[in-house]
């Protein structure tokens, strides 16, 4: 395993003996003899682990540790001292330190100690990036009036602990709006476990939610732990959950109302912190007077209903979202980042989406894969269309005037500064307007800046 490693001690000879050791494991090693000296390396070379002495002359490690922390949060430290006492070391660990060790140090221990920091940073940095990646792919994407006002509705949702009831038409997007509540939420560094009710037979279902003792019934061959379970002080989003049984909505009606559960085959309760969230595209109150969803649950789940608009009634949100999976396939794919024109997104936009964004996603992906040019045209976007759609009225695309001459001026503008190279003041004297001007345009319209590379 290859690593940087800052090792920080007064000792020349404890500095000479862990830099043999650790570059004989492969490790690229600086040495710094005081506090001073050490803070200046860390700070121009960012080394993956610092082995810090604690006692040292005029700046010693606790304080260097403190600073370090400070400036780096997530820095691996571990401390070391030949004084060591179990106040020290935990002291050092309220401060930060990733381990202690005590001198005079025992060799394989420490090179153990230095693998294992190592690995902790790279579990932290996967960690990291796979949440950009996270945020990335649940981004809400679109400048009209509709989802402004959702974004509204989230941004107001999201910093309580209420249950939140998500309504729309299948593919709209209700899970990315789960998430963003829960990304948004003071729970976001805890789990967001996701149901989908629709998907799991009746019979399993509520082994899914609560779990099961083993024994509990043919096949139960060891305990299991339930959603509600791995939810414990995060967020669990129940999808379609008009789909699911009244016997489980009795159960979970009773899970939010005193916030335990007992596992199915067990009698010990298990108390939770759990924020529900939950989504359908049910009629909910035609399925409270036909029997098949019970009326206090619904109440119970409707504290902060949200409804996600359909894709039809936010057209000029389609060629910004169309660019959004463009290049979400790309990164996905590794391929190169293909181009539209404005005539293609024009096509698009004129389409009604009965299946909403998941159709317009798989759309943009089909178009990635079989248009072999890197800019994609409304001659390779006409045959993918459904059959009949151009006798929709392109002046049907928008509900007002308003929509229609915003989407106009922010394709106009995207398509000026994409001939000019993402320049806007050349495209400003070319629109003859002032540079300022259009940098409001750009911010008010919410046109994308982009590189070309």
């Amino acid at each position: 395993m290859s690593g940087t490693i800052c090792v920080v001690d007064d000792e020349p000879s404890i500095l000479n003996t862990l830099s043999s050791i650790l570059e004989d494991e492969g490790y690229q090693v600086t040495l710094a003899k005081n506090g001073a000296e050490a803070l200046k390396i860390i700070q121009t070379e960012l080394p993956d682990v610092v082995i810090l002495d604690i006692w040292m002359p005029e700046l010693d490690g606790l304080e260097v540790l403190t600073r370090v922390r400070e400036l780096f949060p997530s820095m691996m430290v571990i401390m070391m001292s030949g004084h060591g006492s179990v106040e020290t070391a935990v002291k050092a660990t309220k401060l930060g330190a990733y381990d202690y060790l005590e001198k005079p140090l025992d060799l394989e221990k420490t090179t153990i100690l230095v693998r294992n920091a190592l690995n902790q940073r790279k579990l932290e940095e996967e960690n990291v990036n796979l949440r950009i990646k996270v945020e990335r792919h649940s981004q809400l994407v679109g400048a009209s009036a509709v989802m402004e006002k959702l974004r509204q509705q989230i941004a107001a949702a999201a910093p309580t602990h209420s249950r939140v009831l998500i309504s729309g038409e299948n593919g709209t997007g209700k899970e990315l709006v789960a998430r963003a509540i829960h990304l948004q939420s003071p729970r976001h560094n805890r789990s967001f476990v996701e149901v989908n009710c629709a998907a799991i037979p009746e019979t399993l279902i509520e082994t899914e939610l609560f779990g099961h003792e083993r024994g509990a019934f043919t096949g139960a061959v060891a305990q299991k732990r339930g959603k509600f379970d791995f939810a414990n002080g995060g967020t669990l989003f129940l999808d379609e959950i008009g789909d699911m049984s009244l016997a489980t909505q009795a159960k979970v009606l009773r899970v939010l109302e005193e916030q335990q559960f007992t596992r199915v085959g067990g009698g010990k309760l298990i108390k939770v912190n759990v924020r529900v969230l939950a989504a359908s595209n049910k009629d909910f109150q035609q399925a409270i007077e036909k029997g098949n969803f019970r009326e206090d649950l619904f109440y119970r789940l409707n504290v902060l209903p949200i409804e996600i608009p359909p894709l039809r009634s936010r057209r000029e949100d389609i060629p910004a979202l169309t660019r959004h999976f463009l290049k979400i396939h790309a990164e996905e794919q590794g391929v190169k980042l293909k181009d539209i024109t404005s005539d293609a997104l024009g096509v698009l936009a004129r389409h009604d989406w009965p299946g909403n964004i998941r159709e317009l996603r798989n759309q943009v992906e089909r178009l990635m894969i079989m248009v072999p040019k890197n800019t994609i045209e409304v001659g390779d976007v006409l045959p993918f269309m459904p059959r009949g759609f151009n006798r929709v009225n392109p002046m049907d695309a928008y509900d007002s005037l308003r929509e229609a001459r915003n989407a106009f001026e922010r394709e106009y503008i995207a398509v000026r500064l994409r001939g000019n190279n993402w320049n806007v003041s050349k495209t400003a004297d070319d629109l003859k307007i002032e540079r300022s001007h259009l940098h409001r345009k750009i911010k008010l319209l919410k046109v994308e800046l982009r590189s070309e590379h």
